[in-house]
């Protein structure tokens, strides 16, 4: 499939792009992929890559950027708060460099998922947003909800009570983690509630994709409505979804949010 390097403006710097065709006719969707934290467009494992690949192959257009300040472009790297007009901006660029699309998705992990909801897409047609990021801050300490389910793994785990029985686990270390997550979790951050409003304003279908076997889902989960339609859980997948299984659910999901 055709795989061309492209440049865009945004805010007076030169940013970097990828787009994937399809060798057949013109395409009429496409998925814009946001990168998350400091990657590159080529995401974690190549994995952005390898996407854009896999849905040229099935007719769709596919557009991978870096945004200020990181890989191949110029700026200032301000992080996923201030990113809205770098999405916007590679929106315009990918309508124009396919002139035949009448339908784009866009899609973003983690911490590029809350940025598509805190810019309510952007100007995107549909959102596909996986693991979003909850936290007020660009890193942050395993929350209540990600413990409370390592422990909840470990303590039903056959290795793990064996090592309890035997006396392999210092009972006086667990009794403290245990009562540690006994305590309330913490009201959710500001940013949780600006994530929910600015996603409720978006014209489009959205479907939030959780993998559970991730940190980052289980601290959205504790702080979103768990019944919210629009979720989606892939079971044992971890952050960037990178296991065979759930690499296929992935890609499954966006095509039906392409093809909606």
């Amino acid at each position: 499939m055709p795989r061309h390097l492209l440049t865009f403006p945004c805010a007076g710097a030169t940013l970097t792009a990828t787009l994937d065709l399809p060798a057949g006719p013109p395409p009429t969707t496409g998925l814009l992929i946001v990168s998350g934290g400091n990657e590159i467009r080529a995401g974690a494992w190549g994995g952005q890559a390898r996407l854009a690949a896999a849905l040229a192959a099935q007719g769709h257009a596919a557009f991978r950027f870096d945004r200020r300040g990181i890989g191949d472009s110029e700026g200032t790297n301000t992080g996923f708060r201030h990113s809205a007009p770098d999405i916007a901006a590679a929106l315009t660029a990918f309508r124009a460099a396919v002139p035949s699309l009448t339908r784009i998705a866009a899609h973003g992990n983690c911490d590029a998922a809350t940025a598509l909801l805190l810019a309510s897409g952007a100007g995107a047609d549909a959102l596909i947003l996986s693991n979003p990021w909850p936290h007020e801050e660009d890193t942050a300490a395993p929350t209540v909800a990600a413990l409370r389910a390592h422990y909840r793994k470990r303590l039903l785990s056959w290795p793990a009570l064996r090592r309890l029985l035997t006396g392999q686990i210092p009972l006086l270390s667990l009794a403290k983690s245990l009562l540690r997550l006994a305590k309330p979790a913490p009201p959710p951050a500001p940013l949780v509630a600006q994530m929910a409003q600015a996603l409720a304003h978006f014209p489009g279908p959205a479907r939030i994709l959780l993998a559970t076997n991730d940190a980052t889902a289980q601290a959205f989960l504790s702080v979103w409505s768990p019944t919210d339609p629009r979720l989606a859980h892939c079971p044992g997948a971890t952050h960037s979804f990178v296991e065979p299984e759930a690499q296929v659910w992935f890609e499954r999901q966006v095509l039906e949010m392409l093809e909606k």
